[in-house]
């Protein structure tokens, strides 16, 4: 019991909670929790995949699909970095996450999910979503940005408009999964041939 109170007693080390208290601002630009050479005690770091780490820098995200591994990532600068009208970042058994890019005056296109949810969230642009229960009656429309969410129960026709002037960023959850593991669709028109395919 000594042992383990010793162990603990951060008295007798220098903290730097209270050598810079801005340190661990949560808003400050300096704050890492995970900086290992402000602790006052030693720590084991976990082996990890330097795939994952190469966006805590600023550099590029590669753009593949990681699932079903476990996997962390800078979401807003991976929805921001892509480029293509989709892209399949991680797909498992019961949940995908894809990346979307819209075009200005473009949109996702009419769509309907009757056996899956869907989330999506946009990091950047200006948007109309609109739901209803028929192609021709959606009845719920509203206009979204940057940080808006939006929940598409299954069943739903759905539709999502880019009215801004830069392209309309965002990513979209899938439970479960709607696109093929690795699924790429650089354009539109690439998801819609994707789609025929699929239904014939």
């Amino acid at each position: 019991m000594t042992f383990l109170n010793n162990y603990y007693n951060y008295n007798s080390y220098s903290s730097p909670y209270y050598e810079d208290p801005l340190f661990f601002e949560p808003n400050s630009y300096t704050y890492d929790p995970y900086n290992y050479y402000q602790y006052p005690y030693s720590v084991n770091m976990p082996a990890f995949n330097p795939r994952h780490m190469s966006n805590q820098y600023g550099n590029q995200i590669q753009m593949t699909d990681y699932g079903p591994a476990p996997f962390s990532v800078n979401i807003e600068q991976a929805t921001k970095q892509n480029t293509n009208f989709r892209t399949a970042l991680w797909t498992g058994d019961h949940l995908q996450l894809t990346l979307m890019s819209i075009n200005v005056g473009e949109d996702i296109g009419l769509e309907n999910h009757p056996n899956l949810d869907q989330f999506i969230r946009i990091e950047q642009g200006q948007g109309l979503a609109m739901m209803g229960d028929s192609m021709d009656r959606m009845d719920f429309q509203a206009n979204v940005e940057d940080d808006f969410i939006i929940i598409i129960p299954a069943g739903k026709w759905h539709n999502i408009i880019n009215t801004g002037n830069i392209p309309l960023k965002l990513y979209s959850i899938y439970a479960p999964p709607q696109h093929p593991h690795g699924t790429v669709h650089m354009t539109k028109s690439d998801a819609e041939a994707a789609e025929r395919m699929r239904m014939q």
